[in-house]
């Protein structure tokens, strides 16, 4: 089998060390890998003049799948934008798929088993901003496109179907903006008479972040709009372990981005403390997605083999560095094979 090609896009603070535990874990499967590397992030600002530079998106274009570390996106400068947002738009990569799945660990609930598909081109982060009335007026607009609904939408059933799910949530707030998730809303459950086999009901978006919280075991797929998919699936990795092993992947047509959910964490940096598992996961989420899923399955088990035996970063209530972590990781799949 040829070698699957893999862009690495270490980025800025604990993004190299989180990557560079990822392509440990991956290293020790029995799948061969041709990796690239590419610049992204304020580092690649300051190198290069741009925080995703034309180089970065052509090895992208050249992969078979990317995983992203993570980045600084510092607000006011001149010349930059966020560059995870641009390669979502450049490559139309507009589901965002967040799991919410319970740990063998004391910080997390237990009976948990869900994912957050989340749109990840429009919404209120279209980017389509305004300033008026010499700076004292901001004006942010909300695009919500039926094209975009539906796909997200689909999306959202298909992945129930594949998963086995017999519930999807349609999440919107239509009774205050309701032009923009009134389509959302429409355009979602007409689409639902596909699928007579899935039970669809509709939240508004604060009934949900609220039912989250009392009995969030009742959900097995949400489905909603890009800002409130980004809220709601940070909520819910609280539940779960927290930020250090939340896992993402943003989907298209064509590229596919694998990334932890966390964000450059510069206090952390040179530490030892940064926990390499939600890297780990969305590793095993990219190996599923290239249809290596008995490798995705086997990297899952030792990540929860190793969470299990307490062989955690200290935000887990463990006392091992980064790279202990992995160590652990590695030991465990080395007794699976």
């Amino acid at each position: 089998m040829s070698a699957r090609r893999i862009c690495l896009l270490p980025g800025d603070g604990i993004g190299p060390e989180v990557i560079g535990a990822a392509r440990r874990a991956l290293e020790a499967l029995p799948v061969q890998f041709e990796w690239s590397e590419g610049e992204i992030g304020f580092g690649a600002y300051q190198r290069c003049g741009s925080p995703l530079p034309e180089a970065t998106l052509e090895k992208v274009r050249a992969a078979e799948a990317t995983l992203f570390g993570a980045v600084t996106t510092p607000p006011d400068l001149p010349g930059y934008f966020s560059p995870i947002l641009r390669l979502r738009k450049t490559f139309d990569l507009y589901a965002n798929l967040r799991p919410i799945r319970s740990i063998p660990n004391p910080v997390s609930r237990q009976g948990i088993d869900m994912v957050i598909v989340r749109e990840n081109t429009e919404g209120l982060y279209s980017g389509v901003e305004r300033v008026e009335e010499d700076g004292a007026r901001a004006v942010t607009e909300r695009v919500i496109t039926r094209r975009g609904s539906q796909r997200i939408a689909r999306a959202a059933f298909e992945l129930a179907r594949k998963r086995g799910a017999s519930k999807v949530a349609v999440v919107h707030k239509a009774n205050v903006l309701r032009q923009t998730c009134g389509l959302f809303r429409r355009t979602a459950l007409e689409l639902a008479a596909e699928y007579p086999d899935l039970e669809v009901q509709e939240l508004l978006v604060d009934t949900c972040a609220m039912e989250l919280i009392r009995a969030p075991e009742q959900f097995q797929v949400i489905v909603t709009t890009n800002l409130f998919g980004d809220i709601l699936s940070d909520e819910a990795s609280m539940l779960v372990g927290g930020l250090g092993l939340a896992a993402s992947g943003n989907l298209g047509e064509g590229a596919a981005v694998f990334e932890p959910v966390h964000g450059s964490a510069p206090k952390l940096v040179g530490t030892g403390q940064a926990n390499p598992l939600a890297t780990l996961l969305s590793a095993a989420m990219m190996l599923e997605h290239l249809g290596e899923g008995g490798q995705a399955a086997r990297l899952r088990a030792a990540v929860e083999q190793v969470i299990a035996a307490g062989q955690v970063t200290p935000d887990l209530g463990g006392t091992l560095r980064t790279e202990q972590v992995v160590d652990e990781v590695l030991l465990v799949l080395e007794e699976m094979a």
